[in-house]
């Protein structure tokens, strides 16, 4: 990423989100304040580039994005409405989180399609384009443009307010808000080709998550998310080698970012002594000890066997009962852990790491032509590039790994 890409990726992140609401409070209309910015966003691509970047990045977004929503409001004969709006107080760092908060609140409304909430996201609080957006998961531009296009029409239609929700309700909201920037890491940390092309979508994801946790300081939750994609990032530099995926056993431990796990470790601390245990901090915990072994050999399995279990007391999906099954794997052997992995065959039959954990279990327990058949069905079932290049060049009698 170049310097010019990375300060606006930087003035992005602190000022999409804030001039979004400031311009929808001036103007009354999140739909035009919306595109206000994105305009102003792509804009600043193409002139920063060009140019170099301005002396006041963020005042240079501001101007812009106001120019834009009112050009807008000109076209739709709103001139009146503008005439009686005063213009906007000057808001300080503290108010700027707020409006980021409320923003991303109104973005992940339970009543927005869960694919929405993601990519109205992305565009609204982060600062992402719609080509960006379109890369990153995939997806053609046009059909990514329509979910942006009916998630802000219902945030309009049902009156959904930019604005963080009562405490009696936070909860709950809370939950709808870290699984969106939950998924919005993983996208980018699953990402075979790093960044996308000038934004790193996990860089980004545990920016947004910081945000949420200082904002919202007794949620233990918002913690321990937080902490989870600061250990998981600090692991970035050594994911992939040469374009391709290195798991986790074989990354070099050099290449981590010791300070931020680090600072993980102590938001860590801070979640527990709000003494509201939850999912997320229990995979920040397990992500924890991964992170601070000397090595894959030295790493405490035990303490990750029982921070496994522990967790699915709040999150039993299979998803987690096959991790669970890998960490039991390196405590007592493949055997019994092939055991356990076969009762989850039928949820898990069309999960590509199901039948990849399951090709190096049999090939460690000297079944080379059943290992073989689950290594190719694994490969069926994979659609990342980086994953099936991995699953090609991996002997199945190599020890088992639990990630990436």
């Amino acid at each position: 990423m170049s310097s010019t890409d990375d300060l606006l990726a930087r003035t992005l992140r602190e000022e999409a989100g804030p001039l979004v609401a400031r311009l929808s409070r001036r103007f009354g209309d999140f739909d035009v304040a919306e595109e206000a910015v994105q305009a102003a966003v792509v804009e600043a691509l193409t002139s920063w580039r060009r140019h170099g970047p301005p002396d006041r990045a963020g005042a240079w977004l501001q101007v812009a994005a106001t120019r834009n929503a009112m050009d807008a409001l000109r076209l739709r004969d709103r001139q009146r409405a503008l005439a009686v709006r005063a213009e906007p107080p000057d808001l300080g760092p503290g108010e700027d989180t707020d409006d980021r908060l409320a923003l991303l609140f109104a973005c992940c409304h339970p009543a927005l399609a869960p694919e929405a909430r993601l990519a109205l996201t992305l565009r609204a609080v982060v600062g992402l384009t719609t080509p960006q957006i379109a890369r990153a998961f995939l997806v053609n531009e046009t059909t990514l443009a329509q979910r942006v296009v009916r998630a802000k029409r219902k945030i309009v239609s049902a009156g959904i307010a930019l604005t963080v929700p009562p405490e009696a309700q936070r909860a709950e909201r809370l939950d709808d808000v870290l699984a969106v920037v939950y998924v919005m890491f993983n996208e980018g940390f699953v990402s075979s080709t790093g960044p996308t092309q000038d934004r790193d979508l996990a860089a980004d994801a545990v920016w947004l998550a910081r945000v949420v946790a200082t904002s919202l300081p007794d949620q233990a939750e918002a913690w321990g998310l937080a902490a989870l994609l600061t250990i998981q990032h600090a692991r970035s530099r050594a994911r992939f080698a040469g374009g391709e995926l290195v798991l986790l056993r074989d990354q070099d431990r050099g290449l981590w970012d010791h300070d931020a796990i680090a600072e993980g470790e102590r938001m860590i601390e801070r979640a527990a002594a709000l003494r509201h245990p939850g999912a997320y901090q229990l995979q920040a915990a397990i992500a924890a000890v991964h992170a601070t072994g000397a090595s894959w050999a030295e790493t405490d399995w035990l303490q990750i066997s029982l921070l496994y279990e522990e967790l699915a007391r709040y999150d039993a999906s299979p998803v987690v009962r096959l991790n669970q099954v890998v960490a039991h794997a390196q405590v007592v052997g493949p055997e019994d852990a092939l055991r356990r992995l076969e009762t989850l065959a039928g949820p898990l039959a069309g999960y590509h790491l199901f039948h990849a954990t399951r090709a190096q279990l049999l090939g460690a327990v000297g079944r080379d032509e059943d290992a073989e058949a689950a290594n190719r069905r694994a490969l069926e079932l994979t659609e990342n590039d980086a994953e099936r290049r991995l699953l090609t060049r991996r002997l199945h009698r190599r020890p088992l790994d639990d990630g990436s």
